[in-house]
């Protein structure tokens, strides 16, 4: 019998089988209520007819869109475009999909996140906190599926998973100040800010020099953006003002990455000439020549523990007081440093 050119419907592949279609919801289930020679006679005759699962008409029998939001402050960084894709690979066991929205790490981007009428779109939400004002999330009346991500301090009443920005940082450090070097320049650091990314990892530069008895000079310190460029800009103004270096820890692996091409062009390489360590250990940082050395925030362990959190919001089974995670940081020693 040939697929038919209408939409075949579970009804279709019933009477197809000789089953009701009761028979053929446990098959495509998964339900152990039906005999192998029966389920084999329902799989044959979906094969047969064509048939395919509608999950959104699934999804919204059950009161569900079938989606989770995933807002960040921005869709260019390598980092965050890998969240996303360890996040989808979760949360498609679970047949959810991921919609990515950018912030652009905005108080305005981050509470139009979390807005009730957006909120309405999904089924949970993964909001990447920059610059929203911890007082207003506590204000915020939504029960909601939420998990937060990101350095921010945040109310209790949220889940909240972080990486551990000031270790990963002072394990980058320690390990250029345990091959020799002296003068680590630190690309996008701000030791000013508070419960920042940069402020954060800016902390741990700061604990491994005090455990090293290593003097730090406040001229070795380039606060920028982290683009490509911003690294090898940093880079420039540096040798152009003059002010020696033997190492660079670029706060992401993406600066440290423009870093390696400024050094690269005045003729500097790494390991022997300059020593550089970026920070998130994206997977480009392996396949550069020198691979480059970096710190790893916890990739897997970070998504697992977000899905795990939304899922149990979303099903109902989230027992107890919020959690507030942070995930270990390790570091990744390639060709860049010693």
């Amino acid at each position: 019998m040939g697929k038919p050119s209408s939409v075949v419907t579970m009804a279709d592949v019933a009477r197809f089988a000789g089953v009701s279609t009761m028979t053929v919801s446990n098959v495509i289930n998964g339900r152990p209520r039906v005999g192998p020679e029966t389920r084999e006679r329902v799989l044959a005759a979906i094969g047969e007819l064509g048939y395919q699962v509608n999950l959104a008409a699934r999804h919204l029998r059950a009161g569900r869109t079938g989606v989770i939001g995933l807002a960040v402050p921005e869709l260019e960084r390598p980092y965050f475009a890998q969240l996303a894709g360890r996040l989808a690979d979760r949360f498609e066991v679970h047949d959810l999909r991921i919609v990515t929205e950018r912030t652009g790490a905005s108080r305005e981007g981050e509470l139009d996140a979390v807005a009730f009428s957006r909120l309405r779109m999904y089924d949970g939400l993964i909001l990447s906190v920059v610059d929203i004002d911890p007082a207003e999330l506590g204000q915020l009346r939504t029960d909601a599926p939420v998990v937060m991500i990101g350095e921010r301090a945040l109310p209790s009443r949220f889940d909240h998973v972080m990486m551990d920005n000031v270790d990963g940082a002072r394990q980058a450090t320690a390990h250029l100040l345990a091959t020799g070097a002296r003068r680590i320049a630190m690309i996008g650091g701000d030791p000013a800010g508070t419960a920042t990314m940069p402020a954060l990892r800016a902390e741990g530069y700061t604990i491994a020099h005090a455990e090293a008895g290593v003097p730090v000079d406040p001229e070795l310190n380039t606060r920028c953006s982290f683009g490509l460029r911003d690294g090898y800009d940093a880079i420039r103004g540096l040798r152009d003002r003059g002010i020696g270096f033997d190492a660079v820890f670029g706060l992401t692996d993406v600066v440290a990455m423009g870093a390696l091409r400024a050094l690269a062009d005045a003729g500097l390489r790494g390991p022997d000439d300059i020593q550089v360590i970026g920070f998130d250990d994206i997977d480009e940082s392996a396949y550069l020549v020198p691979a480059l050395s970096t710190v790893d925030p916890g990739h897997d362990v970070m998504a697992d523990a977000i899905t795990a959190l939304l899922m149990a919001q979303i099903n109902g089974n989230a027992g107890g007081d919020p959690q507030e995670l942070v995930v270990p940081a390790q570091l990744v020693v390639r060709g860049t440093t010693r």
